[in-house]
């Protein structure tokens, strides 16, 4: 299956193969409404509600967010600011540092993606999990995180596919958390917006010692 970066995660990738000096963009950590156990009929309401939030989704490619995201993998960290446009399968995902000024972008535009900003020039290729593997060493759940981002699951309302996932549900039937390929995100402060879907503010994505916490500033409609 060809794959193409829509993630933080990739991004966490670019940060730690390059200097980690990024500063100045704090992010608090996340107060996520905890999970909590429905009875079956708000559970079946829940699921209803998550299905129709995800075909709202596929109606709308095109999105654009600005954010604030912090990293941390082994010990290891840092933080930035977020920018990222998609649209389809085409897509620009930048990071950067307002201290240092340092930056790195990963995009792609039909089949052709390029991550540039670290040592040794911009590098190319076909596919976004194999290029990210090469230069950085990283395993990651490219075109995940491009649904989960929007609080769906891969495979669902997107087009890249997805393992089966778990889902849990805030007292009011909100999305809190979902599990999916080994990751596990917890979502807080929705906010809807003019096109009628409803999407998460602050997002944190985790597994083993790998943690991303994301701050969105402003959702909007956009293309690469």
């Amino acid at each position: 299956m060809s794959a193409h970066p829509r993630s933080l995660a990739a991004l966490a990738a670019v940060m730690f193969a390059g200097v980690l000096a990024l500063s100045g963009c704090a992010v608090a950590p996340m107060r996520a409404p905890p999970p909590v156990v429905l009875s079956p009929a708000e559970h079946d309401a829940a699921m209803a509600a998550q299905s129709a939030h995800e075909a709202a989704l596929a109606l709308h490619p095109g999105w654009h967010l600005e954010g604030r995201v912090a990293l941390t993998s082994n010990g290891r960290g840092g933080s930035g600011r977020l920018e990222w446009q998609q649209h389809g399968e085409d897509f620009s995902v930048e990071l950067s540092a307002p201290v240092t000024r340092q930056g790195w972008r990963l995009s792609g535009r039909e089949g052709d993606v390029v991550l540039e900003g670290l040592d040794g020039g911009p590098r190319r290729g076909t596919d976004a999990a194999t290029l990210l593997r090469e230069a950085t060493g990283w395993e990651i759940p490219v075109g995940a995180l491009a649904s989960w981002v929007r609080g769906a699951r891969a495979g669902v309302g997107a087009p890249a596919g997805g393992s089966p996932a778990e889902l849990e549900f805030a007292a009011d039937g909100r999305l809190a958390r979902l599990r999916q390929d080994g990751w596990t995100l917890d979502y807080a402060d929705w906010q809807p917006r003019p096109d009628g879907t409803v999407l998460p503010m602050r997002i944190t994505a985790s597994r083993d010692a790998a943690r991303v916490r994301l701050v969105v500033d402003a959702w909007g409609d956009g293309s690469p």
